[in-house]
């Protein structure tokens, strides 16, 4: 709706624009007929007619047009609705964003580690020691250690040397395999077609038969496949074999490395800072808006403990279940969990204890069943 409104403005000053433009237009072209037929005047006429007549005569038929005023009023209206989208847009996208902010204590010693974490997690390993020492947050640099051998590997795989990377899989082997990762059959991949484009074929089949065989039983198909690049060594491209040889391979295999890489050191793979920002930027629209109806509720702002209003990120965001009774509308928290009734139905903590009229042993019906339910039976849901 926002982009909307936006859009209509723009399109109203654009109107106001070419409107302006084609007055502009027409006056500047009457003024230079007037101007014309004036300099024709004296080449024409065969009575000795002074110049000084002629030209009073344009003055008055100029003034009495009034050219100044014309363009005066047209560019008014342009500069009003130039005027009125500008404040639309710093309206839209200058908004002042520290209403929604909230006074929180803060523990500047996590803070200050999340922020050296993720530095070092983008590979900004010269500005995260900077932070580190200005910070005094020495404990982080253990975190440096390991995501830099994440990157010497990726880089690596940029200069398309896979050994880097087939150290850290094949040191790894067992808790690949249980994640269902077959990356390191994909590395042997690899580098089996990198020697076959260097045309070395006896090579080629030494190489399979000692780090592709292992991997027959589960991947036969594939196994096979590389089997039938041998017969076209020197001309790999011109074969049914050539999508093998795309870069596209190395940029996936690069990405899938860093995702289980992250996953082997029990991290997730986008930086929780930048998922934490970019579902902030997602959310603040909608607290603006709440800030702009609760003005004068300060205190009440402060002193909220959930929003009372809808925050719709997307699905990027969305990391765990949400659970809404079915009877008072209401999201889950910590202080009304869902609650699983005998019957099988959920519902919220607060709309169970009013069904009960807070009786702890008073049976009660259920809203969507026959069944006769007791407090003492149901059971909190975990999300």
């Amino acid at each position: 709706m926002e982009l909307n409104s936006v859009k209509d403005a723009f399109d109203r000053v654009m109107k106001k624009q070419k409107v302006s433009s084609s007055k502009c237009q027409d006056v500047i072209e009457k003024i230079n007929q007037e101007i014309e037929q004036a300099l024709s005047g004296p080449q024409s006429s065969l009575t000795n007619t002074h110049h000084n007549s002629i030209f009073n005569e344009l003055k008055s038929k100029l003034n009495d047009m009034a050219p100044l005023g014309q363009l005066e009023g047209t560019q008014k209206e342009l500069n009003l609705a130039l005027s009125k989208y500008t404040k639309l847009l710093e309206k839209h996208f200058n908004p002042d964003i520290s209403k929604s902010y909230r006074n929180v204590d803060f523990d500047f010693h996590t803070i200050n580690e999340i922020i050296a974490s993720h530095l070092y997690r983008e590979g900004l390993f010269h500005i995260g020691d900077s932070f580190v020492n200005e910070s005094r947050e020495e404990a982080v640099v253990e975190r440096k250690t390991l995501f830099l051998e994440m990157y010497q590997i990726l880089e690596s795989l940029k200069s398309r040397d896979v050994r880097p990377a087939l150290k850290w899989a094949t040191a790894n082997h067992d808790k690949l395999q249980a994640n269902g990762s077959d990356i390191e059959l994909k590395l042997h991949r690899l580098q089996f077609i990198k020697i076959l484009q260097h045309g070395n074929r006896d090579e080629a089949l030494n190489y399979a038969r000692t780090y592709l065989s292992p991997f027959a039983n589960q991947h036969l198909s594939e196994i096979q496949k590389l089997m039938g690049c041998l017969l076209w060594v020197g001309k790999l491209e011109s074969s049914p074999y050539s999508e093998l040889l795309s870069p596209t391979h190395w940029a996936k295999l690069a990405h899938e490395l860093a995702q289980q890489f992250c996953n082997h050191l029990g991290e997730s793979y986008q930086s929780p800072l930048s998922v934490t920002i970019a579902a902030g930027v997602q959310g603040l629209p909608t607290l603006l808006k709440l800030m702009n109806v609760m003005t004068g509720k300060k205190q009440e702002w402060l002193s909220m403990k959930q929003l009372p209003v809808p925050v719709d990120l997307d699905q990027d965001f969305q990391f765990h279940s949400i659970f809404v009774c079915p009877v008072s509308r209401d999201q889950a928290s910590e202080d009304n969990p869902p609650m699983l009734m005998s019957c099988g139905h959920v519902l919220c903590k607060q709309s169970i204890t009013k069904l009960s009229k807070n009786n702890s042993t008073r049976p009660f019906k259920c809203p969507y069943c026959p069944t006769e339910v007791e407090v003492g039976q149901c059971r909190q849901l975990y999300l």
